[in-house]
């Protein structure tokens, strides 16, 4: 299925790199050559482990180690242009094999961060037939890359929705609104007593992808979920009337927008909450360890944040005087979290 996509939404790599405003790297001239010799040799000694038949999830460890320090100390602008040198190197077919970062990488759906790779992330019983027709390489690599901290830190935050769910359903009763926001397929529904006991009103579930607006539809059938095909731009627009919530989220969505649309989208969610309503958006913090394969081998860029720059978002988006508002790490602290509580 082809998917269109409205330009305020997650996209792909380009455009997210477009938007960070970068140089080019011939403007840093020797320290863009010494990278690139360095980059070169990292990759060439994986090549020769590969060769020398060493275990797979050790040389993805020791991959991923390498590239985070070296993405850590040469600048931004330098880094972009060693990412399609990364890329274009015999090694990335090895990786592949790997079936979370050949999903990342090849982008079936046409665009980074579906909810596909997510699957692969939760370990969803969804994927579960592809993982198992995988290499044995590729399964020893995906018993790796499964577990690096920011998947962790996605399972946490999957489980975290679940958690604002019910409790924002155990406060408000059976009445109780929820709105997804880039809701994928809504995993963090399978584990939430509220829908399961029938503790909420409606469970909207908004996204761009038609295929996971189907999933979602058929997974939840005769449920609270309605499933809503639908982008930041049909919210912002109120393209969809939608009506008012007791907790709207975005989980997975911030990570691709830029600042001033990450404002636009908080100030129409805060109008969109019930009296005493919450908005939570979440974000992938700066230093996340595996960032260097990430944006490397599987093809994944995203627009890490500091707790500063969501504190940036918030202060942009409304008067402190009328929320409720915290910003704090996850358990792992490789995702920040914004909350801001309406006050009544």
């Amino acid at each position: 299925m082809q998917t269109v996509f409205d330009g305020q939404s997650l996209i792909t790599a380009e455009a997210i790199a477009s938007g960070l405003r970068r140089g080019k790297p011939e403007h840093h001239g020797e320290a863009f050559e010494t990278a690139r010799a360095e980059l070169a040799l990292i990759l060439h000694a994986t090549q020769q482990q590969v060769e020398q038949q060493k275990f797979p999830a050790e040389i993805v460890r020791r991959l991923l180690s390498l590239l985070n320090a070296l993405r850590a100390k040469v600048h931004p602008d330098v880094w972009q242009a060693l990412i399609p040198v990364a890329q274009n190197h015999p090694i990335q077919k090895y990786f592949l094999e790997d079936p979370l970062t050949h999903w990342s990488f090849t982008k079936p759906r046409g665009y980074s961060g579906d909810a596909q790779l997510l699957d692969y992330i939760y370990c969803d019983p969804h994927v579960a037939e592809s993982v198992a027709n995988a290499s044995e390489i590729g399964k020893a690599l995906y018993s790796h890359t499964q577990n690096v901290p920011s998947c962790v830190a996605a399972r946490e935050r999957r489980d975290l929705l679940t958690r604002y769910v019910d409790e924002t359903a155990a406060k408000n009763g059976p009445e109780t609104e929820v709105l997804a926001i880039a809701a994928g397929h809504l995993r963090e529904a399978n584990r939430s007593a509220a829908l399961a006991e029938g503790g909420l009103k409606r469970w909207v579930a908004l996204d761009q992808d038609p295929q996971s607006v189907g999933l979602i539809a058929r997974d939840f059938q005769g449920t609270a979920v309605e499933a809503v095909d639908g982008s930041v731009r049909t919210v912002l627009t109120r393209g969809h009337k939608l009506g008012k919530f007791d907790l709207i989220y975005a989980s997975g969505l911030y990570d691709y927008l830029q600042h001033n649309v990450a404002v636009k989208l908080a100030k129409t969610c805060l109008q969109m909450l019930k009296p005493n309503g919450t908005f939570l958006f979440a974000n992938y913090a700066e230093g996340t360890p595996d960032a260097g394969y990430r944006e490397t081998f599987m093809d994944w860029v995203l627009l890490l944040r500091s707790e500063v720059d969501m504190w940036n978002i918030i202060n942009a988006s409304v008067d402190r005087n009328t929320v409720e508002a915290q910003v704090y790490f996850g358990e792992n602290r490789n995702v920040l979290y914004g909350v801001i509580q309406k006050r009544g």
